[in-house]
């Protein structure tokens, strides 16, 4: 299994750049970036056994 524990050096920074790419998006387009995002991330992770990793844990989170 992938490591998926908390990995962030400046966490709430991250959050804080997250949320200003979203601010006067609409909700599709705030979801249109979500989704693109992810993309994003995961082709730079490139690992198909994390990648599945991240997903299981995201679903048991949510």
């Amino acid at each position: 299994m992938a490591d998926i524990a908390l990995n962030f050096t400046d966490a709430d920074s991250f959050y804080e750049q997250l949320l200003d790419a979203h601010v006067g998006l609409s909700t599709s387009e705030s979801a249109l970036l979500n989704a693109k995002l992810v993309l994003v991330m995961a082709n730079a992770i490139g690992d198909a056994a994390q990648l599945r990793a991240c997903i299981t844990a995201a679903q048991q989170q949510a």
